[in-house]
């Protein structure tokens, strides 16, 4: 009888690189799954509702161990609790929030341009909402959790691969290059941009001039995120 999956969850928020990671980490052969399933790990059957939501569309790969997906929202909850989640390996990511929330506004901008998210406003307020929810799983979970700066993946990508190589305990190591998969590129999975569909890591960061953001809320994001970033660190198990 097949051994379950040993779990992957990588805790963020929107436009922090999941995406990029999530496909990076997805096109190893010892890991299945790479986009957000938009799912709460509340109860016993959601682990056996996510086997099934990724058979549907995709295969697991022979041989492999782990099955991954990214928690970027707060109504996604995970019970630690829950039997087959006692080796579940956790990843924290924060990116800092001028960028981020610039990335958010533009992104749901192109969507529907009346998205409560394409408003600096209504984005702010996520992003500090999910800091807020971060830094309290972190209270609940000390030294349960492996944490980095989202931008890592990107400016040190090769170091950070290879601590992530150790993190996941992997046999071979993870790439700068990856697949193009079923839901790559779809929206509700994960980045919708003409990026994530280069099967690489551009390292050139979007500008975005006509987004401008009020002082006052960005200071505050600055602020909180730097409080969320070391509580997030002091009670990692490691750091990068």
């Amino acid at each position: 009888m097949p051994q379950p999956y040993q779990r992957i969850f990588l805790l963020s928020h929107m436009r922090a690189y999941t995406s990029l990671l999530g496909h990076i980490l997805g096109s190893h052969p010892a890991i299945n799954g790479y986009y957000e399933m938009q799912m709460a790990y509340a109860s016993e059957q959601a682990l056996t509702q996510q086997e099934q939501f990724y058979a549907r569309q995709d295969s697991f790969k022979p041989g492999s161990r782990y099955l991954f997906d990214k928690l970027l929202h707060n109504k996604h909850t995970l019970n630690l609790q829950l039997p087959g989640l006692e080796n579940a390996i956790l990843i924290l990511a924060l990116r800092q929030p001028e960028q981020t929330l610039k990335s958010i506004i533009n992104l749901f901008a192109q969507k529907d341009t009346d998205h409560p998210y394409s408003y600096p406003e209504k984005a702010t307020r996520y992003y500090l909402e999910r800091l807020e929810n971060l830094a309290t799983f972190s209270q609940r979970h000390p030294q349960r959790y492996y944490y980095f700066d989202a931008e890592l993946i990107r400016s040190d990508t090769e170091s950070t691969l290879k601590k992530l190589e150790k993190w996941l305990q992997l046999d071979s190591p993870l790439t700068p290059h990856y697949h193009r998969f079923s839901k790559t590129g779809v929206a509700g999975a994960g980045d919708t941009s003409a990026a994530i569909g280069s099967g690489t890591i551009i390292n050139q960061e979007t500008q975005y001039p006509n987004i401008q953001l009020e002082t006052g809320p960005l200071q505050q994001a600055i602020h909180n995120y730097w409080e969320c970033r070391a509580q997030l660190m002091r009670n990692a198990l490691e750091t990068m």
